[in-house]
């Protein structure tokens, strides 16, 4: 599901913002947290870092760890 929400005054974007970069989050995330904490309904989400890793060998679950850290970065280049 999404949403759009318009009109957000500057403070509370500059507010969102600060907080996502103190917590290293995504705007969206810590925007869906206090969503969430208004309505007191936790987010739930999907985290595959509790996925146990059995099926794979040590070098394999090394590797798709540095993959996925990877895939979590910014590039500042498509970002601007």
């Amino acid at each position: 599901m999404q949403y759009s929400i318009r009109n957000i005054p500057p403070q509370l974007d500059a507010a969102l913002r600060k907080r996502a970069k103190q917590l290293g989050k995504s705007l969206n995330a810590v925007a869906l947290e206090a969503l969430a904490n208004v309505v007191q309904q936790p987010v739930r989400r999907i985290d595959l870092s509790a996925m146990p890793h059995g099926f794979l060998s040590k070098p394999e679950h090394a590797a798709l760890k540095k993959a996925l850290a990877e895939q979590r970065g910014i590039d500042p280049e498509i970002w601007e």
